[in-house]
């Protein structure tokens, strides 16, 4: 999820440094706080958790693809390889240790469920989306299902670097912008194609790549062509602040109000993707604005820094607290395992992700 590298990116061995982007990282805690709380129960279902996971989609791909872009513009080209490596070092050994600890914590019965071989293999390999629509998560790690995002994301980056520099190669920002927007429009299309023609249920179009993707695009084209830190400002303060900002919330309050199961499945996301476009240019552009300013706090920042890891691991976390104290209420558990994700979050960076990225910036030397 976007949800994947740090808003300030760690220094390259060579080359000018990235620019620093305004409360993203909170933007990145808001997002994890939106699904754990969503999962939960401690709202009754009313907090929309897919939304978490749509808007970690969204600044996934508005962080990757910005650096991408300020990678190619000050350097004259983009290094797949470099990209490829940094991603591995980044996404797998927190994803693979905290799937193995959900496992241990089975195997050893402080968690219930049984494993599947088949089922864990999917999920190492990164096609636990599919699987899940076409098996069932049956046999999973209790806590894991959440993965099945990492799978669309791990699909979309082994792509997009591609198509990036095929639409850089001979179209402007604007063209290329253009072009990736249009593919959300297709992608639309053919979930209300599955959805309106096929019947498919609701778990094809929400874990499928192929119909979830366009959540990551919104992103790439908001860092292509209107992007906030890189682009010259297109607008007055006051069209974002009092009509583009009001409007991207309104569009997204009628997605959580609209509840029609054709409507869900088929445009809910294109314009969930179409409402945070504003929301992200205004909370990067105006950073010291009333609504934003509370996202750039060390606090909000701290946890946005953990919020993959957070991600990965709050629902075992929920899921064992539920298993040890049963006689508590989803109110009194909900802060047990969030404070147990946070020690767990704090220990993996400290002691797995700190390493690798140090050895991230050995290798890319």
């Amino acid at each position: 999820m976007g949800i994947t590298v740090p808003a300030h990116s760690e220094p390259r061995a060579r080359g000018p440094l990235p620019p620093q982007i305004p409360s993203l990282d909170g933007l990145r805690a808001v997002s994890f706080l939106i699904v754990f709380v969503a999962h939960s129960g401690i709202t009754g279902g009313i907090v929309p958790g897919g939304f978490g996971v749509t808007v970690f989609f969204f600044l996934s791909g508005y962080l990757i693809t910005t650096l991408m872009r300020f990678e190619r513009e000050t350097t004259g080209a983009v290094n797949v390889r470099h990209f490829y490596l940094r991603r591995v070092l980044r996404i797998l050994p927190p994803f693979y240790l905290v799937l193995l600890l959900a496992m241990a914590l089975v195997l050893l019965h402080a968690l219930p469920g049984q494993l599947q071989l088949r089922t864990v293999m999917a999920q190492m390999l990164h096609v636990s989306n599919y699987w899940f629509i076409w098996h069932g998560s049956d046999g999973s790690p209790v806590g894991t299902v959440p993965f099945w995002s990492l799978a669309v994301e791990e699909h979309f980056y082994l792509l997009f670097p591609m198509l990036y520099l095929l639409l850089a190669r001979g179209l402007s920002n604007r063209g290329q912008a253009t072009a990736i927007w249009t593919l959300c429009a297709v992608i639309c299309a053919w979930r209300c194609v599955l959805v309106l023609g096929f019947g498919v249920s609701e778990d094809r179009t929400y874990m499928g790549s192929d119909t979830r993707f366009d959540s990551i695009l919104f992103g790439c084209a908001l860092a292509i062509g209107l992007n906030p830190v890189l682009d010259p400002e297109t607008g007055g303060e006051r069209l974002w602040k009092h009509v583009l900002f009001p409007a991207g919330l309104a569009i997204l309050l009628t997605t959580f109000l609209y509840r029609a199961p054709w409507f869900r499945e088929t445009i809910r996301y294109t314009l969930q993707g179409i409402g945070l476009t504003p929301l992200f240019v205004a909370a990067i552009r105006f950073p010291k604005w009333a609504p934003f300013r509370f996202l750039n706090t060390r606090t909000m920042a701290f946890a946005g820094l953990l919020s993959y890891t957070l991600y990965l691991i709050h629902q075992v976390a929920l899921y064992w607290a539920e298993f040890w104290f049963p006689a508590f209420s989803p109110l009194a558990r909900a802060p047990l395992a969030l404070g147990v994700s946070f020690l767990i979050a704090i220990a993996i960076h400290h002691w797995i992700e700190k390493p690798a990225a140090r050895m991230r910036r050995r290798l890319a030397r």
